[in-house]
């Protein structure tokens, strides 16, 4: 008889983090986690405690799977999340479109890092969490330049920490970039598949 199928979820709701997980033939649901971002980042930034931004993007990420594989009948419940930091100090999505204008003018000419995790929760318990770092540098653009790709892109722009997609116009943003493009994107999606078949959940 052949082995059952695990059954994968996929606890984000982020279009970049499912495009990534369906082009590479994987079948899974998604479910998006209700963990509330900004509670859990107040919770960790006591001023006598400084968390790093790579144990942030990973609380969060372990967080989201936890909570969504509680409440669904799954074998895998993958979680993911996203830090951006800069000059000491991290950002999540910004709330609108103002404050995505602000954001991207004091990324303007300077390198920043992304910090993405992800988190693997099996039936309820904790199994394997691994976070990847880039180093995105800006250009030195115009207060011109980010009104027009604010007014182009809309809404999307508050889709991702940076104001910025990169698969899309965002990338007229940046200069260079120093890491990996998955991870960028929100997923270190590499890391995760060797996992995923170590686990036996995918071929060898």
């Amino acid at each position: 008889m052949a082995a059952r199928k695990a059954t994968i979820v996929l606890a984000s709701g982020s279009a970049a983090r499912r495009r990534m997980l369906e082009d590479t033939g994987i079948e899974f649901e998604v479910e998006v986690s209700d963990v509330d971002e900004d509670i859990v980042r107040e919770a960790l930034s006591d001023d006598d405690l400084l968390i790093e931004p790579a144990d942030l993007a990973e609380v969060l990420a372990r967080a989201k799977a936890e909570d969504v594989a509680r409440r669904v009948d799954a074998d895998i419940v993958i979680g993911a999340d996203q830090v951006l930091s800069l000059d000491g100090a991290t950002y999540a999505k910004p709330p609108s479109i103002a404050a995505a204008r602000r954001q991207l003018l004091a990324l303007r000419g300077k390198a920043h890092q992304l910090h993405s995790a992800v988190a693997i929760v099996r039936r309820e318990e904790r199994h394997w969490t691994h976070v990847d770092e880039v180093t995105v540098t800006m250009r030195d653009y115009s207060s011109a330049f980010v009104g027009r790709y604010l007014a182009a892109v809309g809404a999307a722009a508050l889709e991702s920490v940076g104001c910025y997609q990169i698969e899309g116009p965002g990338v007229q943003l940046i200069e260079k970039v120093e890491g990996d493009y998955f991870t960028i994107l929100g997923l270190p999606l590499l890391p995760l598949l060797a996992e995923l078949r170590r686990m036996g959940v995918l071929d060898q």
